[in-house]
């Protein structure tokens, strides 16, 4: 008889479990899904109450066959892949694939990879759960049924190769909308009075003007503050209310999968993507020396606050030990988790404070340590003493304007010894920018030193960064723990946004796409309805709807929409978006925005009487810019596709050549400075284009690699493409980099993956 199997999700589990399972177990790994709806068509029966068709994951099959000889003859197999929907849906999966007569199989939930908490799961096995089964296909069919039916709509009205997601989607509008709100804001001019002032006692500090005649006062212009200065010239300032008092700050809860995303993204410049995929590897097991392979932190994928009795007292003994008596709590402080919060899985906290970040240092790499310090420092800190923070609140009277001045000193620094949040760093540090205040009482009477007017104008909302947006979907309940960070992921990948200083822009192209799909389907792109569908799925989990009432319903409206759109959906190949532009050339139609397949472009409405076409930008305005760069034709030279003329085109990125049927004709070839291409040998990586990588030379000289579609494909680097695939992430391509601690390498453009090795030897020999 074969030993009782495990099965786990990922590889790097099997070496944390062998460690503490011994030989008693065959454990072995699915790699992801074993199992998913079909790749090229929808795979859902709609009319028989959306069944889903599941396949074999493609290159899977050697997986699936080590399953089964791992299993051999065992009646006994523990399914342990994560303990979220989609490692429900994996657990469902493989019970199916190793069935057989006499088998019973069990499900494990490891939420730490300790060798208590290995234990506590494995002594305490449970059935397989139908619902958060039937949640995760809910969301799996929802996804299929929106992507799969609207994304085809796309491609005959807009381009090939487009999507739509069901989220995702509803995160692009959430960034097309601030930038059209920034686009629209309208600054207004306003003005603020700060008084110095002399007490008895030095130093000098400062008040602002808040109050005419015990109302909030707004200055509107330069004249009304004038007139303000001239009364307060004649004013006496004196000490109208003096407020000292000690507040009480609580340290924040520990991590919760937004929240660690926000924090990382703030503290370490981290993506949210680099975030889970960082604390997947804490979460599966470091070697930590003489054979030891642990988990260091809880489930990474959570929303809930909840913490263990027994993490809490072992964090407040260690607190007591490490910085005394004063900062340890008498009992343990718990949390309230949020009315939406799942709590399956406790808040991310180390698996054991007694591992600090100074004694794991030498086992963990840079990025590995960095975030691990954050986990635990955040946990440890959730179970100190509160900060005690002495502030004092003046309330100044000069005639009838009142002034505020405030200060604040910490008399006890409590968490903040450990930890301090990106938040509270940034409170602190405007509290430091108020400067001390001298003594003072009520009724005393202050000395002007000067009164200083100060011209502002109010600003325009914020653009996203990925901080901001993790927390804005979260807060708007758009997605789960688990899918915040492939979200970010997938609207850049798609090319419907991208990230300029950290923020997120809105591309051309997802300007299009989002006001297309938004006015064919505008309850389904909505936030609230998002909203809505994800506490849908929560409560199918719980066992409180059943999936198919809650397909049904979605699907009744979304079908009549679908049909609509099919027909109705403004095309962007044909008609176009209509600008207010007059057409330069005919003088007689506007100017459309329309759409080939290598991009926008304006053209004239006359078409075909008039062919006038051209490139456009927008200003910051959101205002339509037409190219007005100066094209030069090229003599002697025909279009090596077309046969047409050629000009010459000074673009972003240098010149370029271009056919001058463009968009009939879509020949492009970037030219270096001597006026000759120069290829590389390097095909360009971006989908859905068919460029090739050439040698450029910047405005200012410096040497980068563009693709030679520019200005029909943007894609630029600064460091040398190389034609071979990371073999750690698979990305098409890896850069070349000469450093003066390696030399030359390559290294994977993705910068999250950390793929490296010597240039020019076998790829697979690198390190991660």
């Amino acid at each position: 008889m074969s030993k009782p199997l495990v099965v786990v999700e990922s590889p790097t589990k099997v070496k944390t479990l062998k460690k503490y399972l011994g030989n008693h177990y065959n454990i072995a790994a699915t790699v992801g899904h074993i199992k998913d709806v079909p790749v090229r068509e929808l795979g859902i029966d709609v009319e028989a109450d959306f069944q889903p068709t599941y396949q074999t994951v493609p290159g899977k099959q050697k997986v699936i066959t080590a399953l089964k000889k791992a299993a051999g003859d065992t009646e006994e197999v523990y399914l342990a892949p994560d303990p979220d929907r989609e490692g429900e849906a994996i657990a469902w999966h493989t019970a199916q694939l190793l069935k057989k007569p006499g088998r019973r199989f069990h499900r494990v939930l490891f939420h730490e990879l300790t060798k208590t908490g290995i234990g506590r799961a494995m002594a305490s096995p449970q059935t397989l759960d139908d619902h958060k089964y039937d949640a995760q296909k809910t969301r799996r069919i929802l996804d299929r049924l929106v992507g799969y039916q609207i994304s085809p709509i796309l491609w005959r009205k807009v381009k090939g190769g487009l999507s739509a997601g069901r989220v995702q989607s509803v995160a692009v509008r959430i960034i097309c909308e601030r930038e059209r709100a920034i686009q629209a804001f309208q600054p207004q001019e306003y003005w603020s009075i700060t008084a110095h002032l002399k007490a008895d006692q030095p130093p000098v500090f400062e008040a602002r003007l808040a109050r005419r005649g015990g109302k909030k006062i707004a200055i509107a212009n330069q004249a009304a503050a004038q007139t303000i200065l001239d009364e307060l010239n004649r004013a006496e300032f004196r000490v109208a209310k003096v407020v000292n008092r000690t507040t009480r700050r609580n340290p924040l809860p520990p991590f919760t999968t937004s929240k660690l995303q926000q924090e990382a993204i703030s503290k370490l410049r981290f993506s949210a993507r680099k975030t889970m995929q960082v604390a997947q590897q804490l979460y599966e097991g470091i070697a930590l020396g003489q054979g030891e392979q642990v988990g260091l932190i809880t489930y990474m994928r959570t929303d809930s606050t909840r913490i263990s009795q027994e993490a809490a007292l072992e964090a407040a003994q260690l607190i007591r030990t490490r910085f005394g008596e004063d900062y340890g709590l008498k009992k343990p402080r718990f949390f309230k988790n949020r009315s939406s919060a799942q709590d399956a899985h406790e808040a991310i906290r180390p698996t054991s404070v007694a591992r600090s970040p100074e004694a794991v240092k030498s086992f963990l790499n840079r990025d590995q340590q960095a975030l691990y310090a954050l986990i635990w420092k955040r946990f440890v800190a959730s179970q100190m003493q509160q900060a005690l923070i002495d502030t004092i609140s003046v309330e100044i009277e000069a005639g009838s304007y009142g002034f505020n001045a405030s200060g604040a000193t910490v008399r006890f620094d409590g968490f903040m010894k450990l930890y301090r949040s990106s938040e509270e760093e940034a409170r602190q540090k405007k509290e430091q920018e108020s400067r001390k205040l001298p003594p003072l009482t009520k009724e005393q009477r202050l000395e002007p030193q000067q009164v200083v007017p100060k011209q502002h104008f109010t600003i325009p909302p914020p653009r996203f960064s990925e901080a901001s947006l993790v927390k804005e979907l979260e807060e708007n309940g758009i997605g789960r723990p688990s899918t915040y960070a492939a979200i970010l992921s997938t609207i850049r990948d798609k090319g419907y946004v991208r990230l300029e200083r950290r923020y997120f822009r809105p591309s051309e192209l997802g300007f299009i796409v989002n006001d297309l799909i938004v006015e064919s389907f505008p309850e389904e792109f909505d936030v609230e309805f998002t909203a809505k569908m994800e506490r849908e799925l929560d409560q199918i989990e719980a066992g409180k709807i059943e999936s198919l009432e809650v397909l049904n319903a979605f699907y009744n409206s979304f079908k009549s929409r679908l049909e609509a759109a099919t027909s109705g959906m403004r095309s962007m190949k044909a008609h176009g978006i209509p600008t207010q532009l007059t057409c330069p050339e005919c003088q007689q139609h506007k100017l459309h925005i329309k759409m080939g397949k290598n991009g926008h472009f304006l053209a004239c409405n006359g078409y075909p009487d008039c062919r006038y076409t051209n490139n456009y930008s927008r200003d910051d305005n959101g205002t339509i810019v037409p190219d007005d760069k100066q094209t030069e034709e090229i003599e002697d030279q025909a279009c090596p596709k077309c046969n047409g003329p050629l000009v010459a085109k000074q673009g972003r990125y240098g010149r370029f050549i271009a056919c001058k049927r463009y968009p009939q004709c879509d020949f492009t070839q970037s030219l270096n400075a001597n006026g000759q291409a120069q290829q590389i040998g390097v095909a360009c990586p971006r989908n859905n284009c068919d460029g090739q990588i050439v040698q450029r030379t910047s405005r200012r000289g410096k040497l980068f690699y563009g693709c030679n579609r520019y200005p029909q494909c943007d894609f630029a680097s600064w460091d040398k493409p190389v034609a071979v695939a990371c073999p750690l992430c698979q990305a098409p391509y890896l850069v070349e980099k000469e450093t003066k601690r390696d030399g030359r390498i390559w290294t994977c453009a993705d910068r999250t993956c950390g793929y490296k090795h010597t240039a020019g030897d076998d790829p697979q020999s690198g390190t991660e």
